[in-house]
Order: structure tokens, then sequence, then C-alpha cells
């Protein structure tokens, strides 16, 4: 069986390497075109494009797959994997393929599809996860399934921890499911009709931290930014950015500054306390933040270094 596999940043990577490990004819990379990126603009390529050329497979970055018809049926390959790809497909695509698309879906179907479902299970709150593999159709992620693996997410989880662990649990299933779709010896699951959810980008304006919101809510948001596009706040028309919180338990001090505080005032000046923050049912100590310009510091070290004082308000 011949695979041509298509996909683009580091999450796509780790399968693609236990495709070819697991002994599965890889024909051919399809990935995105090669990007600026940093301050300078350095033109970059793409993780997978970096990982295939050191393994020998060819490489192709159409601008738009859809009218490339021609170069994919050019590989000669009856199965394509998607993973991460970053384009839609056509029928025309879909059709070049005589035992289909099937892509790797970092979440749980039908809850999550849509772009972000990594980041937005986080954000929302979820306690569990997983991959999926699915059968590509013209609709968003709406194929039937052919397997699934479900995880566990921590509380205090971030998107780039859980991407990468779902990255090596989207890497053995597929190597499952390529030998099911070799063998023939498998059964599609129809997603369901009801609980339907698609989930956009996730951009930087959806980073602001709404501190009358709950710590819950809060935290959440902080560790489903991270590593980007980072949640962020502001004070003193200073821009911060805010990689990790957590739920602050008050002194007895602190509850007294609370009644009195309005959401997102600081309630305590003692750097041993750490960057403490009144939210909509209680606090969130601030514990990786980074000015605008600036290093990534802790809490601590920026009361320290009187850029927020205790009675300041961050900005919701």
């Amino acid at each position: 069986m011949k695979i041509l596999f298509a996909g683009t940043p580091d999450f796509a990577v780790l399968p693609l390497k236990n495709i070819i490990e697991n002994g599965f004819n890889v024909v051919g990379v399809v990935t995105q075109a090669d990007k600026p990126q940093g301050r300078k603009g350095v033109l970059t390529a793409p993780p997978v494009k970096v990982f295939a050329r050191e393994k020998g497979i060819p490489v192709f970055q159409p601008a738009k797959i859809k009218d490339e018809i021609n170069t994919l049926k050019s590989f000669g390959a009856d199965i394509m994997i998607t993973c991460a790809y970053g384009q839609i497909l056509t029928q025309g695509v879909l059709d070049c393929f005589p035992k289909g698309v099937w892509n790797i879906h970092a979440g749980l179907l039908p809850a999550y599809r849509g772009a972000s479902p990594i980041q937005s299970c986080i954000i929302s709150g979820e306690t569990e996860t997983g991959v999926s593999i699915m059968q590509t159709e013209l609709g968003l992620d709406c194929g039937d399934i052919l397997c699934v693996e479900k995880t566990e997410i921590s509380p205090d989880e971030t998107y780039g921890q859980l991407s990468d662990r779902l990255s090596i649990i989207g890497a053995d299933l597929i190597v499952k499911a390529l030998k099911l779709l070799e063998t023939g010896d498998y059964t599609l699951v129809k997603q369901a009709e009801t609980g339907v959810n698609v989930v956009r980008k996730i951009g930087k304006e959806q980073g602001k931290i709404d501190f009358t919101k709950t710590a819950r809510e809060i935290v959440d948001l902080v560790r489903g930014m991270n590593p980007a596009p980072v949640a962020y706040t502001q004070v003193n028309d200073l821009k911060i950015n805010v990689y990790l919180a957590e739920k602050a338990v008050l002194t007895d001090e602190e509850k007294a500054a609370w009644t009195q505080a309005v959401c997102g005032e600081v309630l305590s000046d003692k750097v041993k306390r750490g960057l403490i923050v009144k939210c909509g049912d209680g606090a969130v100590k601030l514990l990786q933040v980074q000015a605008a310009g600036g290093k990534i510091m802790s809490g601590n070290d920026f009361l320290n270094g009187r850029k927020a004082q205790k009675g300041q308000v961050f900005v919701c």
C-alpha cells in the first residue's frame, strides 16, 4: 500500500515518523509552503518538510492542493493520510486515492470538529480528549470514524504539553489504523448527529483575560493559550503576557482586601505571596508573566521589580 502523507507542523512529524518506522511505504509528503518566521522574517520550512527531506522522501508544497490533481495522481498512492495539513480538500483530491483519505484528528468527535480541538477543549474546561482517525469527506471533520484513543487532561496541562502527548497517541493510532485498512478487517462508526460543535482557529484577541470570570475559567484560558498565542492582560498601558496561573488561596488579610477590590485588582504587595489578582469568584495567582519586550519571569519577580503593586488593576 503506497501512502501519500499530508501534514505541516511539529504535531504531524511523529505520526509520519512512526508510519515509516513500521515499514509502510510513504511515496511522498505534501505540506504547506515555507513561511517567514521571527522578527527578521527568515523563510523557514515546515517541520514535516524538514523531516521528510532527512528521510529522502519527495516533498510537494502546492499553493492550492485542489489545483494539483495531476501531480497528486503522479505519486501513485493508494491512500492519503492527513495530519494538521492546513488546506481544505476537494472531491477531486479525495478521488485521487482508491483507499480513501484518512485524517488524524486531535480531538473527540463530533464535539470538537474544526481547527482548534486541543486548545478549545482546554479552554472549555474539559477533563478528557483524544485522537480520532476518520475518513475524510467534503464536510468539516464529519466523516466516519475508524478508531479512537481517549486520554485524560491534567488540571494544569497546557496546550503545548497536551499537543505533545496527543502527537504520540496519534502516531501509535495511525499505525493501528493502517494495519486495519490493509487487511480490510474494520467497521466504521458514524458520528453522532447530536453534540456537534465546530471550533475555529484561536486568535490573539481571544487570549485577553477577563478577571470577572471564575478562577477556573481564567486558569483554563491561560493553559489553552500556552505557548501560543498566549493569554494577556494590561496594567498601566503595559501589555502583560500570562503563561501560567493557578487558583489562589487567600490569607485573611487578602480576603479583607478582596471585599473592597474590583476584579483585576492586585490584592497583595508581599513578594513571597506572588502576584495575586481578584477575579469573579476569588483570586488567581499569575505564576509566569512577561511584560511587553521583556523576558518571561515569575509573578514574584514581577512584583519585586515594581511592575505591579497592591491596588493596581489589570484591565479586563
